[in-house]
């Protein structure tokens, strides 16, 4: 690198935690009431919105908001419910459809202009929908097996050794009521940030040397960085389709755990 670039790379700050802190969206209003609040809120009225005008009313042959509305539904039930919650899909699938959608609306707000921040990059909105689930999981756990059915079932696998049961107890009960439902919010949370952060820095990069310090040498950085913005962008929306996949069927495996523990 020779010295012009190195001054003009001297210059560059690369982005930080700091572009997911966000201030109140006026002065004087409440310090919760900031941007990927207000986004999180409106990902949740379009998929209302999106669900009322699929389904409000359907039609025998589907056309529009109905068809796209039926497909999603179909590959929901099929790849998320059926497989772990079996003869119960159809009744968990108003929540685990909405669940799907919203993340992934959520997670694509991070790649739409002048937004820009997936919502899920924030811990507390995934820990609430994680925290919604164990609710959900530990209810009906104790409805259908019983206070003490539910835990004898969770930390005293049947057909084991007792000596076993010595150092599975405790482990099975840190890893369904602890370590579970931490992962099942960390792991969307964590993709999310860490994929943000990674297009802001491409994003800096081909900003900076192309249109703030443009240099015969520094061009090159700043197509490299275009280009990474580009594929990084692309992969970044297969990631968050992914983990709204992924949040959606922990979902229905720990529900479905609750409901059918010999399974």
């Amino acid at each position: 690198m020779t010295l012009p670039l190195m001054l003009v790379a001297e210059d560059f700050t690369a982005p930080g935690p700091s572009i997911f802190d966000f201030p109140p969206l006026w002065d004087g209003a409440p310090s919760w009431l900031t941007k990927p609040v207000l986004m999180a809120i409106f990902g949740a009225i379009v998929v209302c919105a999106l669900a009322w005008s699929a389904f409000a009313n359907p039609k025998l042959v589907p056309r529009g908001m109905q068809n796209i509305g039926e497909m999603g539904y179909q590959f929901v039930r099929d790849q998320v419910a059926r497989p772990f919650l079996g003869k119960d899909a159809e009744r968990w699938m108003p929540l685990l459809l909405s669940l799907f959608f919203l993340i992934l609306l959520w997670n694509l707000f991070g790649v739409v202009p002048l937004i820009q921040i997936p919502v899920a990059s924030h811990i507390a909105f995934p820990a609430v929908l994680a925290a919604l689930i164990y609710i959900i999981k530990i209810y009906l756990g104790i409805k259908h097996q019983g206070f003490v059915g539910y835990f004898k079932n969770m930390m005293f696998p049947a057909g084991l050794p007792k000596p076993i049961y010595v150092l599975l107890a405790p482990i099975e009960f840190l890893s369904n009521l602890i370590i579970a439902p931490f992962t099942h919010a960390v792991r969307l949370f964590a993709n999310m940030f860490a994929g943000h952060l990674i297009l802001a820095f491409f994003s800096a990069v081909g900003f900076w040397f192309l249109f703030e310090k443009l240099t015969p040498l520094g061009s090159g950085l700043g197509v490299l960085g275009v280009i990474m913005t580009i594929a990084m962008t692309g992969f970044e929306m297969f990631i968050e389709f992914l983990q709204a996949f992924l949040f959606t069927m922990l979902a229905a495996m720990y529900i479905g755990g609750s409901l059918h523990p010999d399974h």
